[in-house]
């Protein structure tokens, strides 16, 4: 018999477990491995043994080829107990299940998994999503690729290192996926937006629930309605109000009014105070009105303030990058009175007043006015926000391009 150093675990799984002198003892059902490990180690194997299921030690176990086949020999039947919490079933918790391709930003199907053996153990190294591992599962694989050869066609493979994989089973909760979860958060929001989308409601809601609030809020963000409300309406009502807490008004205004009106009011009931007062302000604004899509998160500031002082102050608040397109000025009574722009004060003297280099022929407009005004207006002056006032010409928010264009978008598709 030849050893191998690495094997498919299509190729060994329901292969017949001998012992030292070739007498069959038994059949592998599933590789169970430590998921603490950078790559997950085997560290035992469930059989099936005269009619019974045992958990025995895989250190025992070698791997051999023998006329094309896998054999798997056990120098002795070692009974372990495996702990439950960091702990996973190859075929049970992952083959076949739905994984993230964090390099690819996707969600991919298991098709087999890839092992190899080192001196310190057996060690998940890949998982392959090709259809060849799916071919190779179903034991057709050599034959349609014989059939293939002649005409220079393959069958083409796919496999992904397990490091830039992160498996989402939530329903083995023994497993603590701390290292999963960590690879998600290096993801955009919107990616990990569209991964989480791709997944059962269930899972859309485990994944959400393992995200801190910022996190959360910046996915939510990006959700599509469908989503978003499954979401909110599968978690806490207190963790619910606490992540639209984190969001511009806005947008927490527009997932509000998808719901029905007596969760809406839940929510906003949960929500601080002065946050549920702004959302609803803006949940007031008839549909089609600029209110209705404008956002409160802006930079209001005083025409006295020097250049050094505003930046000072931005760097306190650390907005969002689409709210300091420009910077507005506004008097005690909040009238808005001028408008700076980001570039101005980078290139202005740190000592230079705001009433220096700030532009008082304002571009705006009033809040219940048609939200086609936005499309002249930005069209007109190409400007990527556009301050709201009342009649009073008190500001009350400001509309970013990227909402304007979201409802263009969104029209079109209707």
């Amino acid at each position: 018999m030849l050893a191998v150093s690495t094997f498919y675990l299509s190729r060994v799984l329901g292969n017949r477990l001998i012992s030292n002198n070739q007498k069959a003892i038994g059949k592998l059902l599933d590789l169970i491995v430590d998921v603490n490990e950078i790559r997950p180690k085997v560290i035992a194997a469930k059989i099936k043994v005269d009619g019974q299921i045992r958990v025995i030690d895989f250190s025992e176990i070698s791997v051999f080829k023998r006329k094309g086949q896998y054999v798997l020999q056990c120098d002795q039947l070692k009974d372990v107990e495996v702990a439950k919490d960091n702990t996973m079933f190859l075929k049970k918790h992952v083959l076949d299940r739905q994984i993230v391709d964090v390099d690819g930003r996707k969600v991919v199907r298991v098709n087999d998994l890839r092992l190899a053996i080192l001196k310190t153990g057996t060690f998940t190294v890949a998982v392959d999503v090709g259809i060849d591992g799916l071919l190779r599962r179903i034991g057709v694989a050599k034959p349609i690729k014989k059939i293939l050869k002649p005409f220079g066609l393959h069958v083409p493979g796919k496999m992904i290192l397990w490091d830039e994989v992160a498996s989402i089973d939530y329903l083995h909760t023994g497993i603590k996926l701390s290292k999963e979860q960590d690879k998600l958060l290096t993801l955009h929001p919107s990616d990990l937006a569209d991964i989480i989308e791709d997944y059962d409601m269930y899972t859309q809601v485990a994944i959400f629930n393992s995200l801190d609030e910022e996190k959360a809020a910046d996915v939510l963000e990006e959700l599509e309605t469908e989503a978003q409300l499954n979401v909110l309406g599968s978690i806490s009502l207190e963790k619910a109000a606490d992540v639209l807490e984190k969001m511009p008004a806005d947008e927490v205004a527009d997932i509000l009014d998808e719901m029905e009106e007596e969760d809406a009011e839940k929510l906003l009931n949960e929500m601080g105070k002065e946050v549920s007062v702004g959302v609803r302000e803006l949940m007031g604004y008839p549909d089609n009105t600029v209110g209705s899509l404008m956002t409160t998160d802006y930079i209001s500031l005083n025409e006295s303030m020097t250049v050094d002082e505003t930046l000072t102050e931005l760097r306190r608040l650390k907005p969002e990058l689409d709210t300091i397109y420009y910077l507005y000025i506004a008097d005690e009574k909040e009238k808005l009175m001028a408008v700076v722009s980001l570039r101005d004060i980078v290139i202005s003297d740190p000592d230079v007043k705001l009433n220096k280099i700030m532009n008082r022929d304002i571009i705006y407009v009033y809040d219940y006015e048609k939200v086609e005004k936005l499309n002249e207006i930005i069209t007109k002056y190409n400007l990527l926000s556009v301050p709201v006032v009342d009649k009073t010409m008190k500001m009350l928010g400001m509309v970013i391009i990227n909402d304007v264009m979201d409802l263009i978008v969104r029209k079109r598709r209707m």
